[in-house]
This record gives structure tokens, sequence and C-alpha cells, in this order.
């Protein structure tokens, strides 16, 4: 099911910008509607301007987050940006020190700054997303003008799909006090059948995540895959090319060639084959017994061991990595890494305990660079020995 494979990868589809792929998924919608609603307890929104499956995780993760942003006042601009288009229709349009008086005036604790240079690169960076998303078209201008200088301006136009960057709730969240009040309002309307919320969960935990833990979340969902997971199994590799690998603490989607759902590890890029030198790194380690598996497949490693690893393979490989890789320090390259691998949910870091877990997904996949590379290069494994 292509169609329902593209609403996963994307936020949307937007009629302006993709009329053919747009009308292509109206056509497709009633089978999309029925998996996304029976599977996964997902709504479909669709209307003259967009096509949307909203995509609302059971665990919330890092790698869920707009990646764009480093700071938690981009998100604040993003809210206040969305009120702002609220009383706009599509088409209408603005200037950008209309929005940054907006922003100053609604922006909760300490003024905005926007002499700052650092402040005014923050909100270029919201607007510049919204831009990519379809939320905004910039009509004339460069924003570079105002990231070299307050005054500098902008005319935006509002496309109108803004309000349906959000997503909708069942009741008034203004009665919600945590963030797990906003996970749990998903189930509120389910507490007479519980076996239908534990399939969604399941589901969009295979969907939406790399992998699935038995450690994370409720036992119930694991229980779910002791019953019912040839169902499952059958279910995803009918709509989508891909087969279900499930194991006694984890279970995983593993796409075929043909599948494009979302963005996929290993990637087309020096990182991704970083990473698999260091998971052919993790697999010698519990091979020969150094690193111990523990309860439900998880691995736990002293932090100082798991850098010492990275560090021996950029020693060891690093004639083979690109320049700003071979270039980077030993610190910089630890941490990238690391940050890396913990976005894909290969490793977390416990900070306090200063240990590594090393997760199931890790002893899936592994590379090695051949044998000649190896030998040919003053830092391969044999001129070592």
């Amino acid at each position: 099911m292509k169609e329902l494979e593209i609403l996963l990868s994307r936020r949307w589809v937007l009629k302006a910008e993709e009329k053919d792929l747009y009308y292509r998924i109206r056509d497709a919608i009633g089978e999309v509607r029925k998996f996304a609603s029976d599977k996964l307890g997902c709504q479909v929104t669709e209307n003259a301007l967009l096509v949307k499956l909203e995509k609302i995780p059971v665990i919330p993760q890092t790698f869920m987050g707009i990646q764009q942003f480093s700071s938690r006042e981009e998100y604040a601009f993003l809210c206040i940006l969305l009120m702002f288009l609220e009383d706009k229709v599509p088409g209408d349009q603005f200037i950008l020190s209309q929005l940054t008086e907006y922003i100053a005036s609604n922006m909760p604790g300490e003024p905005v700054d926007w002499t700052s240079y650092t402040c005014r690169r923050r909100l270029i960076r919201v607007l510049r997303f919204c831009v990519e998303q379809g939320i905004l078209h910039i009509t004339d201008g460069s924003d570079d003008t105002f990231m070299e200088d307050a005054q500098g301006e902008v005319l935006y136009e509002n496309t109108g799909v803004s309000r349906y960057f959000m997503r909708n709730f069942s009741k008034d969240i203004m009665s919600y006090g945590s963030p797990e009040d906003f996970l749990e309002s998903d189930w509120f309307a389910m507490d007479e059948d519980r076996g239908i919320a534990r399939r969604h969960r399941v589901y969009k935990r295979m969907l939406f995540e790399p992998g699935m833990y038995r450690e994370e979340g409720s036992q119930e969902d694991f229980e779910y895959l002791k019953y019912y997971g040839r169902r499952l199994e059958e279910d995803l590799e009918q709509n989508f090319d891909c087969h279900v690998h499930m194991h006694r603490g984890s279970a995983y989607v593993m796409l075929g060639e043909d599948c494009h759902m979302g963005e996929a590890f290993p990637g087309n890029n020096v990182l991704s084959d970083i990473i698999l030198l260091v998971l052919a790194g993790i697999r010698r380690r519990v091979e020969q017994k150094a690193w111990s598996l523990q309860k439900d497949e998880v691995c736990i490693a002293d932090a100082v061991e798991f850098e010492q690893l990275l560090r021996e393979v950029k020693k060891t490989h690093g004639a083979g990595f690109s320049k700003n890789y071979r270039e980077m320090s030993e610190g910089e390259f630890v941490n990238t890494v690391m940050d890396a691998m913990e976005l894909w949910r290969f490793i977390k870091r416990e900070e306090n305990a200063h240990q590594v877990e090393i997760y199931p997904a890790a002893g899936k996949l592994k590379g090695e660079y051949p044998k000649d590379f190896e030998s040919s290069n003053t830092g391969g494994v044999e001129d070592e020995q």
C-alpha cells in the first residue's frame, strides 16, 4: 500500500505542491483510512488543502523532535507563530516585523531581545522550517537580511495549512498538568476495550520506532506479540515491503529495498558507515565475553570502555572516512557518533551511572571494511599487530 507508506513517511501531502500525488492518495483514501483506524488508531485528515495521517507516538523519543531545532525557544516561537496564523486566511500576507512584535508580546518568561543574533537566528530557523513544510511562502525579500539586522524585513504569505499542524484533542487540554496527560488522552475513550488500545499501541510502536523493546512501555504490549504476533507479521508484510523480526526482548520491522517508510538506517552517508563499524565492534566484545548480555538481550557497558571502542574505530578505520570525520578531535567524534547512535536507539547513555545501555538492535547489523583496505592503510589492524 504505497499511499499509506507515503503518509507514514511524511508530515502531509499538500495539494498546492504535489497535485498528482495528492489525488492519487485521495483515490486510495478508503483503504488507507481503514488500516490507519483499525490497526493504528490514527486519524486521517483529508480536505481541499492536504491529506495527512496523524502520527502520535506511544512512547516519545528524542528522534521524534524537529531535528532542525536546537533549543526550547524555537519550539516556543513555532507555537506562537501558529497562534499568529490562526486569524489569517490562506493568501494573507504579513511582514516579519509584525510577527516579531506578536512574539515579543506573547512569549512567556524573559522578554525577547531581537538585537541578539542568537535570538534572530532561532526565529529564522523556525521560519525556514515552516517554509520547508509548506506552512509559509516567502513573497519578497530574504531572511538573511533579518539574520544580519533586526530591522530587516521579509514578506511572507500564509498558505492555510498551519491549522492542521497541531493535533486535535478529544478533551480540553487546559486541565492537563503533566506531559503524561497528553499520552493518556489517546486512550481515554478506549477504557471499555483494552484489547483495541493495546493493538493500536503495538502497531504504532512497530511502525513509528526503530525497535520495540520489552523493557519499555506496558508489558501487555509485548504479550500481544506472543499471542497475535503472527497476525501482525502478516498484516505488515502484506502491506509493506518488509520483514518482521521478533525476539525474546525486542521486535523490529526490517524494511526491504522497495520500502521507503520514513528515514531508514543505514543511510548513504559516512556516519552510517561509522556506526556499522561500531556495531561490529560491539558484537565482537559480546562474542568475546568482554561485555555480557543482561535481561531481555540488553548489554550494559562502562561509558569509558564504550568511548574507547569509538576511538579504536576512528584510529583503525579513519583512513576510509570523509575529511570532516578524519579531522575531528576524538572528543567531538565520540559525541557525534554517540548522539547519532542514541537517535537511532542503538544505545542509551546513563550519565549518572557512567554507563551505556546497548539495545538489542545493535546486534542486528554490522559493517566491516574489506581486508585489502585494512592492510593497505597505516591505521589498519594488520599494521598495528
